[in-house]
């Protein structure tokens, strides 16, 4: 049986810029991401294989992801996986359960951002880790 080596962030030949540590939201993450603001608003997420963040909730705003490099996954409660390739534009709507992160073998980066975030009472709320049984199941 062939061993997945899963790739390096080098081999994305991403124009995107891997980021710092996300250290102030890494409690809400199976895994390690990084963070790369842009103007605007846009942040600019990293992924390694396997990282994925917590189920999680956004309230009186909309939040968008492009996937720029890499594969991943994004999964709205009780509703089939989506895969991520570069091109794929998610819009998530508000109040919407859901997590996204990198396949088990690829790095993937997207970029994000949130519609309506000033507005008043616009939050996240973060919810239980992914667990291995759901996140295991994907290819």
């Amino acid at each position: 049986m062939a061993t997945i080596q899963a790739q390096t962030f080098e081999s994305l030949d991403s124009p995107w810029p891997k980021g710092e540590p996300n250290t102030g939201y890494a409690q809400y993450f199976i895994g390690n991401s990084y963070l790369a603001p842009m103007d605007g608003g846009l942040v600019n997420v990293t992924f390694e294989p396997r990282c994925r963040n917590n189920w999680h909730i956004h309230h009186k705003q909309v939040q968008v992801l492009i996937c720029v490099a890499g594969r991943g996954w994004y999964q709205e409660w009780g509703k089939e996986p989506v895969e991520l390739k570069p091109g794929m534009v998610i819009e998530i709507p508000e109040g919407v359960k859901h997590w996204h992160g990198a396949a088990k073998d690829s790095w993937m980066q997207h970029l994000t951002y949130h519609k309506d975030v000033q507005q008043e009472g616009a939050s996240n709320e973060w919810l239980e880790p992914v667990t291995d049984e759901i996140y295991n199941k994907l290819k």
